[in-house]
């Protein structure tokens, strides 16, 4: 945890520059004093939410992005769509448990009009 709270200083040096902005800028904008601003960035101050939370508001960053949190594992389904013949397939389930589920989205063809939709219980209708 030491390593990760020293690397916000220099993490968010490198915003406040990458934005072109002065540590007198960020101050103003801020509220925060250029001291406290330059012991922040230097690692000679602890990062706190006190401080992080206007900086995340003026660099327009996640809290998260702000200090380089490390990715969590997301419980939800991050499906990948499949591309095959024009056809888009997603996933809308895991696929691990009994049934499956997918949205297709198929491209309309050239020489004919869209005159049928398909309902959920999979009859058309025109």
């Amino acid at each position: 945890m030491g390593d990760d709270l020293a690397a916000v200083g220099p993490r968010l040096r490198a915003i406040r520059e990458s934005r072109r902005m002065t540590i007198r800028s960020v101050s103003d904008a801020t509220g925060i004093s250029v001291g406290t601003l330059s012991r922040l960035e230097s690692g000679n101050r602890r990062p706190q939410l006190e401080l992080l939370m206007p900086l995340a508001r003026l660099y327009r960053l996640p809290l998260d992005d702000l200090v380089g949190a490390p990715a969590l594992g997301d419980p939800r389904i991050h499906p990948r769509p499949r591309v095959r013949d024009g056809v888009v397939t997603m996933p809308l389930s895991s696929g691990s448990g009994a049934w499956e589920a997918f949205k297709q989205v198929h491209p309309p063809a050239p020489d004919k009009p869209i005159r049928q939709w398909v309902t959920r219980d999979g009859t058309g209708s025109t």
